[in-house]
């Protein structure tokens, strides 16, 4: 027990309390997991307890808009190889949508997160209080516990791309600008020359589009071809 003003205290009281006047312990910073080092590690049967990622959203805006309403898009590229954490995931798209829909209008885009963290970082958590030093056995198991989420990224990997009107390009990567800080390392603004998120050349798009061989795949676009057998086709699949 712990002698007080008002009386006794019993360590469990103190405890039922929330342990007031005790720091709590923050995450890890991010620069401790940057590296690329060993295999990917996801959540399995074997890998239990991990907690979910910070970024649930991964289409904000549109996304329901199809491929003709949005001809432009602009992609935020990765330049170095790292692990990109949950939290700078969801950190970045909220910069990047809270800056277009200021500037821009909520309908007039839709954002797509391209990449999915589903790595696991481990730590290995160490008493700091006092006696720490009779109750920890510093490098004996070692192999941590689940602490986070995070996505292994390439250089030349999309980390995000967005699809608009030509009009709102530069807000687009005024956009980017902003959520490159959310990011370590270097990260590339490239605007696109394909048709939005479609597979397509702009002028390849406009001339597959009047001669009728599009086939609208909600956000993307399929081109109906001449080959395969007539009997597995539809009427207005089959092409000249």
């Amino acid at each position: 027990e712990i002698g007080s003003r008002d009386g006794p205290t019993s360590l469990r009281h103190v405890a039922a309390e929330g342990g007031r006047g005790r720091a709590a312990m923050g995450r890890r910073p991010a620069r401790c997991y940057r590296q690329i080092k060993n295999k990917p590690y996801p959540k399995s049967r074997y890998c239990r307890g991990v907690p979910d990622p910070k970024i649930r959203i991964f289409d904000v805006g549109m996304k329901k808009y199809s491929s003709d309403i949005f001809p432009a898009c602009v992609h935020l590229v990765s330049w170095e190889k790292e692990n990109v954490s949950s939290e700078a995931l969801e950190a970045a798209r909220i910069a990047c949508n809270k800056y277009m829909t200021k500037n821009s209008g909520k309908e007039t885009f839709h954002l797509r997160i391209r990449c999915k963290p589903f790595h696991v970082l481990r730590i290995n958590k160490m008493l700091s209080c006092a006696g720490a030093d009779r109750l920890q056995t510093g490098m004996r198991g070692a192999y941590g516990k689940p602490l986070g989420v995070c996505a292994r990224v390439g250089i030349g990997q999309i980390l995000m791309s967005l699809r608009t009107k030509d009009g709102n390009v530069e807000k687009a990567i005024e956009s980017f600008r902003r959520a490159k800080f959310k990011f370590p390392g270097r990260q590339k603004i490239v605007v696109s020359k394909k048709w939005g998120f479609t597979q397509f050349k702009r002028d390849e798009y406009v001339e597959y589009k009047s001669e009728g061989r599009l086939k609208h795949q909600g956000v993307h676009c399929e081109k109906r071809t001449t080959h395969g057998p007539l009997a597995d086709r539809r009427p207005e699949d089959i092409c000249q």
